[in-house]
């Protein structure tokens, strides 16, 4: 069960990662993807784990959940799409930057307003179209831009100041790492600047799962599920079209997924059950097998999980291998032909 009294920092040190997945070209292991797991019951237990579940590290993106539900208690009073877009590392797709322009409205505030850094668009597509018309890296295209709105818009509502409003000793960013502390049971270990700009609190990925599932089983009507209902039912508004991690969302019922830069990939369903992990060497064609091994190992039915095995590792154009989890981690993985 979880205690409502934050346990100590987790400790700063080396993580001790261990190999999570393999890389296997033409039935040999050609590389190795060294990182931790950790995969929860639904009443808290640790039901399996692997390398370092308690080291400090950084969650990157996948704290944005709390983040956002953090913002929900200070007042802030958006729901479906836009509170999705609130905890989003976005695309840069059209409708991402009209719903930033959308909260931004709300506060009476503009683009001008925002302090994150200007960005291409995070999806290629949407990236090489953008500079085929000759447009500039902006803040609203940057894949924050959404949460960096919903941060303003609950500074204006809280009449704090806006100028400053990703200074750590700001009212709204006390009241975040209060929450993220909250969440994940244990005092954050070191504060930081993510590539955004915004404070970034680093916790065990360990308290990381437990406030996933925390959000994921909340109370309906609780800031947690509004933002866990508002994720699920627009889950391309938090990530964009194509992105692993809405078809996640699409394919497991209930479901609640977010990714962060780095290898990182939390999940968690409506009973509470929940993983974290992170790949030590921030692989996304690492992190997406391995997430998927774990949700099974957590009891999600493996045929949701089929279009998650990895992409094939190509040869001269054709599928000659591909990355697959370690056998402790998935012992009956799914068949991919080119790693027979």
């Amino acid at each position: 069960m979880y205690s409502n009294s934050p346990a100590d920092a987790p400790l700063v040190r080396e993580p001790l990662h261990t190999p999570v997945a393999h890389l296997i070209r033409g039935g040999v292991v050609e590389g190795i993807h060294f990182g931790s797991v950790v995969v929860l019951g639904a009443g808290g237990e640790v039901e399996f784990q692997l390398g370092d579940i308690e080291a400090a590290f950084y969650p990157r993106s996948a704290i944005k959940p709390l983040q956002a539900v953090a913002m929900l208690r200070a007042g802030l009073p958006l729901d479906g799409d836009l509170l999705s877009l609130a905890a989003a590392s976005h695309s840069g797709e059209e409708r991402h930057l009209a719903g930033t322009r959308r909260i931004l409205d709300l506060a009476g505030l503009t683009e001008d307003d925002l302090r994150n850094v200007p960005d291409l668009p995070y999806d290629p597509a949407v990236r090489d179209a953008w500079v085929r018309e000759g447009r500039s890296p902006s803040r609203l295209a940057q894949n924050c831009s959404g949460k960096h709105a919903a941060m303003l818009y609950t500074a204006q509502l809280n009449g704090w100041s806006l100028d400053d409003y990703l200074d750590p000793a700001h009212p709204l960013q006390q009241a975040i790492a209060e929450i993220v502390e909250d969440l994940t049971g244990q005092r954050v270990a070191r504060v930081t600047v993510d590539g955004c700009g915004a404070p970034l609190f680093a916790v065990s990925l360990h308290g990381l799962a437990r406030a996933i599932a925390r959000i994921a089983s909340a109370a309906p009507g609780t800031p947690e599920a509004r933002l866990a209902d508002a994720m699920r039912e627009h889950a391309e508004m938090a990530s964009g079209a194509g992105r692993d991690v809405a078809a996640l969302m699409r394919a497991v019922p209930g479901l609640l997924a977010k990714d962060g830069f780095e290898g990182v990939q939390v999940a968690a369903l409506p009973d509470g059950r929940a993983i974290a992990v992170k790949i030590a060497d921030g692989a996304n064609r690492a992190r997406v097998p391995v997430a998927a091994a774990a949700l099974a190992r957590a009891g999600v039915d493996p045929s949701l999980l089929t279009e998650f095995s990895g992409e094939p590792l190509l040869g001269g154009g054709q599928p000659v291998g591909c990355v697959r989890p370690i056998r402790a981690l998935d012992p009956i993985p799914i068949p991919v032909p080119a790693c027979a």
